[in-house]
């Protein structure tokens, strides 16, 4: 039989490992579709995040599943916003590692198609000269600093973390009342007479 702590992680895994791959697998897609055309990636921020928003709402699952499964139908804050940050972390390094294996398959060409839209799009708003070339200066900066994994790789973690720590807050709020969403078994809530 397996005991408690393991299914708590591999609550955990499995919750971790079903968001990041729903994030990276989602944005790969969007960026298949726009194939390179640089206006779109900057726009893409905005749909990327709620891509996050969707994908990460499977912390709330995995903190319920934790509370019913593993403590009888009720969980204090503290111990469901540790299981809720945990998924958020496995759902993170899956996402860092989905990505960096995309910037590898395609010679990291991201940061130059994201600069030249930044750069492209402050021409567009009608930039003087000098406000052109200090976006250039600092897109260059940005390129320099994007080479480097220990740059890269962190920033990127904190794209996909906060969203979910966020998640993993409400998730937490919400489910610490046993009476939200009560576990059930045979059809009938834990507890009940």
């Amino acid at each position: 039989m397996e005991s408690s702590s393991k299914r708590g992680v591999r609550i955990v895994l499995v919750h971790g490992l079903i968001s990041g791959a729903i994030v990276i697998g989602t944005m790969l897609i969007g960026f298949a579709l726009a194939d390179g055309r640089a206006g779109q990636v900057a726009t893409s921020q905005a749909f990327g995040y709620l891509i996050m928003l969707v994908a990460l709402s499977i912390i709330f699952f995995g903190v319920k599943r934790y509370r019913d499964d593993e403590l009888g139908g009720v969980i204090r804050f503290w111990p469901a916003l540790g299981v809720g940050a945990a998924i958020s972390a496995v759902a993170g390094l899956v996402y860092v590692a989905g990505w960096e294996a995309h910037l590898a398959a395609t010679d990291y060409a991201f940061i130059e198609e994201y600069t030249a839209s930044v750069i492209e799009a402050s021409r567009q708003e009608g930039a003087t000269a000098e406000e052109l070339a200090a976006v250039e200066a600092e897109m260059q900066v940005m390129r320099e600093r994007y080479a480097l994994p220990l740059f890269r790789v962190p920033i990127t973690f904190l794209e996909i973390f906060p969203v979910g720590l966020l998640i993993s807050l409400i998730s937490a709020a919400v489910l610490r009342n046993p009476r939200v969403l009560p576990a059930t078994t045979g059809g009938r809530e834990v507890g009940a007479a």
